[in-house]
């Protein structure tokens, strides 16, 4: 995550405009086990972000955003079609929840804030609904300013802050797991181990950053119009808690995928990481049912495969993170077959790693 301080009056973050950017994820292997006692490997990249400025005010302030938080019409009809198109969800919510929940964290563990207070604004140009993870994006950055402002990131721990994110989120009614909170705080390329013995024990998973480098180049097909990324886990949970044999045995194996897949990239046996990638889209499929995910986000795989590309979601719908093991002309063929079915493509830029030396005084040993 980047960030920036600029001081108004003195050195004190307190008196200075605090900028914190968290970048979209890719969840490259075992998506979407993070809810299942399962394992990922994901990272965060450069295509897409959020950035959230903090600045200290007399009253507590939420600025709505211009066009995220849209509350001019021009007639019933505009209203109507936006919502249509848009939904009703801006990031105010977003950023008023993770307050919340940073507050109660803090009063609940001791942690004392000064009584200063703030404006919160935010601008954000991760497309919506592409499973890229642009509402945790904001919550993410909001954090990290909160951290900052009220001079307690020493005090809070790093594998305790996706938690925070997710907890800023499950307020709202948002349905997911773990996993894009942790590429996002973290930055860079982890691998997660979200076993229950892990969980129940510590509260998180076991994080473990990876170079970026070792990834090979990867990119991002994705849809204007695509699925809402919020509603897809629901049926296949309840069957994991009803304990549907299928569910659960799939989603084991889902998880083996992305520990397979820690040791393929350490290797980088790129011919293997293809096969894993295809298997954890197979898998996903036989689980959640094709009405599920979708005839448009199907077809984005899909077309990547029809070229002999290996491809997956990279979260619940909306984008597909792709792979193409023959190189610069498989690239481009895939490239002109996205153009002509509608679809954007691009090359995904990995960052590194956004922690700090505070960040990185705070993590277990």
């Amino acid at each position: 995550m980047d960030s920036k301080i600029s001081s108004s009056s003195s050195s004190s973050s307190s008196s200075s405009v605090i900028e914190h950017k968290a970048y979209a994820r890719v969840g490259l292997l075992g998506n979407p086990s993070d809810v299942y006692y399962g394992r990922t490997i994901s990272f965060a990249f450069s295509n897409f972000w959020a950035a959230v400025q903090l600045r200290p005010s007399e009253e507590l302030v939420i600025t709505p955003h211009p066009t995220h938080d849209f509350v001019h019409f021009r007639s019933l009809d505009h209203l109507v079609n936006r919502l249509s198109n848009e939904g009703y969800y801006g990031g105010v919510r977003l950023l008023m929840a993770i307050c919340k929940v940073f507050y109660s964290y803090c009063r609940e563990n001791e942690i004392n804030l000064h009584t200063r207070n703030f404006t919160l604004s935010y601008e954000t140009n991760i497309p919506r609904q592409t499973g890229l993870s642009g509402s945790s994006a904001i919550v993410c950055a909001a954090l990290s300013c909160l951290l900052d402002f009220f001079d307690v990131r020493h005090l809070i721990k790093v594998e305790v802050r996706p938690n925070l994110v997710l907890a800023a989120e499950k307020e709202l009614g948002i349905v997911a797991g773990l996993q894009d909170r942790v590429a996002q705080v973290y930055g860079g390329l982890v691998y997660m181990d979200f076993s229950q013995e892990h969980m129940e024990k510590l509260g998180h998973g076991i994080y473990i950053p990876m170079d970026i480098n070792l990834l090979p180049p990867l990119y991002l097909i994705y849809a204007d119009n695509p699925s809402d990324s919020g509603k897809v886990h629901s049926t296949v949970r309840q069957r994991w808690l009803d304990g549907d044999k299928l569910i659960i045995s799939s989603m084991q194996e889902v998880a083996m995928v992305a520990e397979e897949g820690r040791t393929v990239l350490l290797e980088k046996d790129y011919s293997k990481l293809a096969v894993l990638m295809n298997r954890n889209f197979d898998l996903r499929r036989r689980m959640f049912g094709d009405d599920v995910l979708g005839a448009l986000n199907i077809e984005m795989v899909e077309l990547a495969r029809r070229v002999g590309a290996a491809s997956k979601f990279t979260g619940s719908g909306g984008a597909v993170v792709v792979f193409c093991p023959d190189g610069p002309s498989q690239v481009k063929l895939l490239e002109e077959n996205c153009q002509k079915a509608g679809f954007v493509f691009q090359p995904i830029q990995a960052v590194p790693s956004c922690l700090n030396e505070v960040d990185l005084k705070t993590l277990s040993s």
